[in-house]
């Protein structure tokens, strides 16, 4: 079962990801919309790094993505309400990724309960 986490925890998680990281780990937000989604609305890196990759294209990306962040980095997938990133988040843990997280609610809910500057679509 994947970790649901709600963005208003969001900081305490990226605070404790660091901590058992390293100074220079950075836990990383997949976003997994599609590009004109990210053109409308998106994350501001802060604390940690921000990648870019349509649902669709992760089977095909997957192992660029083990190679640049590798599979013990704790990923936090991000979609517009929570389901796309559900999807990606199993799949990334079914594929050896060890921490993996859903953002419940997805941008939409960062927009409520994070970020009111984050357009909501």
């Amino acid at each position: 079962m994947i970790p649901q986490l709600n963005p208003r925890d969001f900081a305490a998680w990226r605070d404790s990801a660091r901590a058992s990281g390293g100074p220079a780990a950075l836990p990383v937000v997949l976003d997994v919309r599609e590009p004109w989604e990210v053109q409308t609305a998106s994350v501001t890196p802060d604390g940690f790094t921000l990648v870019h990759i349509p649902v669709r294209e992760i089977p095909a990306r997957l192992e660029s993505l083990r190679q640049a962040h590798g599979a013990d980095q704790p990923i936090a997938c991000i979609c517009h309400h929570g389901m796309r990133s559900m999807q990606a988040a199993n799949y990334l843990a079914q594929s050896g990724f060890g921490e993996v997280i859903n953002l419940q609610g997805g941008i939409d809910a960062w927009s409520e309960q994070v970020d009111p500057s984050v357009a909501r679509y």
